[in-house]
């Protein structure tokens, strides 16, 4: 199955959503906080570097309750926006 190549607002989401993430992490480590969502660490590193930008929605609500951050939270600083 191919997959369908992401515009240019789906990539600037992706990065927004890791911007997100790397900032509610704070001084919490990458390994500890995938840990703690369930995902090793080397996915979060892809999803905050925009390398994933569109993770699962259960990968993101993982992420969202071991960051503390409410899922409204997210969809407001991830919502698509016209590049």
């Amino acid at each position: 199955m191919v997959r369908t190549p992401l515009t240019p607002e789906e990539r600037e989401r992706g990065e927004r959503l890791g911007a997100l993430l790397r900032t509610a992490r704070g001084g919490r480590s990458m390994v500890e906080v995938a840990a703690s969502a369930g995902l090793s660490a080397e996915t979060l590193r892809k999803i905050e570097t925009g390398r994933a930008p569109t993770p699962a929605f259960f990968t993101v609500a993982a992420l969202a309750g071991a960051l503390e951050l409410s899922l409204d939270e997210v969809m407001r600083s991830c919502a698509l926006v016209p590049v």
